[in-house]
């Protein structure tokens, strides 16, 4: 309750963001072999950036 107006930190965003393009990834993986290998590339460079915090 008293984390309901809670800010995210910009670490929790990017979490969020990469397990979205994880989740884009895998999904593509058995259609589109490209943008499935786009989307991991853009999680791996957000993982980098994660770690830089």
């Amino acid at each position: 309750m008293f984390g309901l107006f809670k800010k995210k930190s910009e670490k929790e965003k990017l979490y969020e963001k990469y397990n979205k393009l994880t989740q884009e990834a895998f999904n593509l993986s058995t259609s589109n072999r490209k943008l499935s290998d786009q989307k991991t590339a853009e999680a791996e460079a957000i993982m980098k950036k994660i770690e830089a915090l």
